[in-house]
């Protein structure tokens, strides 16, 4: 079964290249363009969405914002953030997300996500997972 990622970014053509990337990495995809379309896109799919991917800054609604958001339905969403910002990896430490600065290239990105998905014990947001430290192989 292919984990399901839901990628929402407010620039259409980081939105169709992330999307494009992971689609080709065999990752079943949604997409939103901003976090009130996520919510409900989320809101209406009935399966499992297994990550969170979203930009930072976006109008009316932050990442963090959105993340905290998905997490009160879905408890058991990874979250990862990307963001061109610097700084922007700051603002996501201090929710403890997995956060991938742009631009990236498209094994780095397909890595991270991996990482974030199948690293045993990797708690998301307010818990203990720790983004500045190296996965144990």
């Amino acid at each position: 079964m292919l984990e399901t990622i839901l990628v929402v970014d407010d620039t259409e053509t980081v939105l169709k290249t992330v999307v494009a990337i992971l689609r080709a990495s065999r990752f079943h995809v949604l997409q939103a363009t901003n976090g009130s379309s996520a919510i409900k896109l989320a809101t209406a799919y009935d399966g499992k969405i297994d990550l969170l991917l979203s930009d930072v800054k976006m109008p009316e609604m932050s990442g963090p914002e959105l993340g905290e958001a998905l997490m009160k339905s879905r408890p058991d969403l990874h979250v990862m953030f990307m963001s061109g910002y610097s700084g922007g990896d700051l603002l996501v430490l201090n929710y403890g997300w997995a956060f991938i600065e742009k631009p990236f290239v498209a094994t780095r990105l397909v890595e991270m996500v991996k990482n974030v998905l199948h690293t045993p014990d990797k708690s998301q947001g307010n818990r203990q997972f720790d983004t500045r430290k190296a996965p144990d192989k």
